[in-house]
């Protein structure tokens, strides 16, 4: 706050011990303040005489003492490990941010903005009455007083308590304004609590109601780079809401070539930002198809082939939500999006990462024969086989989604056999997540499927992990349907495939013969299967079976 505590009691108060108007109680405050400030690494302001001496001074109608008191309370706070105060050290400085004097208001603020980076004081203020007056000093011409009220406001607002109180309270209609202010310190002070109010859906809608989104989105192109940041950050946040993306995206034209353009900023938070916000506006189909067109795709793979973590996460969340769109497969693709995916398959260090890597891959392949024989091109599925078995259960549930989607390509099921994809897909079906299970016996199911060379089936009859042979008996004695369905189908698939060995293997299966003789004969009420009864699961299910046993005869 500028001069040091003794020269400011020298400089505004001395004089005043002489005025006979001044009270005895008034005298003996200052000389004992004095006092204790020659003291100073030894005296706790905060209680005892200190305080009293410093809230006789707040008290005081001697304007030159209120203002001593004030600055003495903001300079105390700065220096001071922040501490959890009371209400009696509170109430004398909310007692001066009540003042009409503007050196009296902003020291005040400035004093309880300190304060207020400790949690508990952060709702003790609040409790006490504290977000009027800063309102009304936010209003205030003084630029000092809009700045320390406003970054005051700003501590308030990252306690989750605070946030509704601080939202009904009126403060989100000056503070939108003053984020509009000449003054960089009043701007970033206004984007930081406006960032701190985008945490619950309420208070974003109020947020958009007291008219920030049009502020933060012109903001953007400020040159302060945390003010970049908090509007970046504030906008990704608002992006969460699916109203709030249509109203941006009917009003806030030009909001997706600011954010691609701040991927390029020299700022690595706000890159990251920027690129966050990119992906939550990505949950609609406008927005995945915009960042395309508007020539996203070049930042986002440079971040996306980035050393700094929170960089490839950013980026690969937002490649991964804008492959999602069927007409974004194809130019991600030739953008040369591939090799740094497959590469991020491997990076143990953030299975998050390792997901959306394999979720962009599995939505590539979605749509085009093409794009699913360019996936298996670049390796992908080498890649899968050898990390599939010991990576997390979830990114093995995305893996075994992806081979299961480019095993319906009839051109590529030879190479993913010869591959032997076969030999990890196995040991999953026996996972203990159902997802696991039931995509990895998906895969298999499609590769079952329309194949000449049945041998890579006949090779895992047996092994690994029970083989091929385990895994139909398990999913055939399942009380899942799904999994009964998937189990009899591929067992069709294979018959009709009409490959001896493979047929020889099946019909010499007791366990799996009494189960496909089980599921031909009874329906789950425990009676004869009716013509009704085809248009079920359960049906389907008796079909296939039937189906099965006529193929074995």
């Amino acid at each position: 706050m500028g001069a040091c505590l003794s020269c400011l009691f020298g400089r505004r108060t001395r004089s005043a011990l002489y005025e006979p108007l001044l009270q005895e109680n008034e005298r003996e405050a200052v000389a004992d303040l004095l006092t204790y400030l020659e003291n100073r690494a030894e005296t706790n302001f905060f209680e005892g005489d200190p305080l009293r001496a410093l809230s006789t001074l707040a008290f005081s109608d001697n304007l030159d003492l209120q203002r001593s008191a004030a600055l003495a309370f903001a300079e105390i706070t700065e220096k001071e490990d922040v501490r959890e105060v009371d209400r009696e050290t509170m109430e004398p400085i909310m007692f001066l941010l009540q003042s009409h004097d503007v050196e009296v208001q902003r020291a005040a603020s400035a004093a309880l903005g300190n304060l207020a980076v400790n949690t508990e004081n952060k709702l003790l203020i609040v409790q006490m009455g504290g977000l009027e007056p800063l309102i009304r000093q936010m209003l205030s011409p003084n630029v000092e007083v809009q700045c320390n009220a406003v970054g005051c406001i700003t501590n308030l607002a990252t306690h989750d308590e605070n946030k509704s109180k601080i939202a009904r309270s009126g403060a989100l209609v000056p503070l939108t304004k003053l984020a509009r202010s000449k003054d960089m310190r009043v701007q970033r002070n206004a984007t930081g609590a406006l960032l701190n109010m985008t945490h619950s859906d309420e208070n974003r809608q109020q947020l958009v109601n007291a008219g920030a989104i049009p502020v933060l989105v012109g903001l953007l192109n400020s040159p302060d780079t945390d003010v970049q940041y908090y509007c970046t950050t504030a906008l990704s946040n608002i992006a969460v809401d699916a109203l709030n993306r249509k109203k941006l995206a009917s009003t806030e034209t030009r909001l997706v070539q600011s954010l691609i353009g701040l991927m390029d900023s020299t700022s690595l938070k706000v890159q990251c930002q920027a690129a966050l916000a990119l992906r939550n506006l990505a949950s609609d189909e406008k927005y995945q198809l915009e960042i395309v067109r508007s020539r996203g795709l070049p930042p986002l793979l440079r971040l996306l082939q980035s050393s700094f973590l929170p960089l490839i996460l950013s980026s690969v969340a937002c490649i991964r939500n804008i492959s999602i769109h069927p007409l974004n497969e194809s130019p991600i693709i030739d953008a040369g999006f591939l090799s740094p995916l497959i590469q991020l398959l491997a990076y143990e260090e953030n299975e998050e990462i390792q997901c959306h890597a394999i979720s962009t891959l599995r939505n590539l392949a979605a749509s085009s024969e093409r794009n699913k024989r360019a996936i298996v091109d670049a390796g992908a599925v080498e890649r899968v086989r050898e990390l599939v078995l010991n990576v997390p259960l979830s990114v093995q549930s995305e893996m075994t989604a992806c081979v299961a989607v480019l095993a319906l390509s009839d051109e590529l099921k030879p190479r993913l056999l010869k591959l032997g994809i076969c030999q990890v897909l196995l040991p999953l079906t026996n996972s203990s997540s159902v997802e696991v299970q039931g995509n990895s016996a998906a895969a298999l199911g499609n590769l079952s499927s329309k194949v000449q060379d049945y041998s890579p089936f006949v090779n895992v009859w047996e092994k690994p992990a029970g083989g091929l042979h385990g895994y139909l008996q398990r999913f055939l004695d399942s009380t899942d349907k799904t999994f009964q369905h998937i189990a009899v189908w591929t067992i069709v698939q294979f018959l009709e495939g009409r490959d001896p060995k493979l047929s020889a293997n099946i019909s010499s299966s007791r366990t799996i013969l009494t189960a496909i003789d089980r599921l031909a004969r009874v329906t789950p009420d425990g009676e004869e299967p009716s013509d009704d009864d085809d248009d079920s699961d359960e049906g389907e299910i008796v079909a296939l079976a039937r189906k099965t046993l006529n193929l074995l005869k």
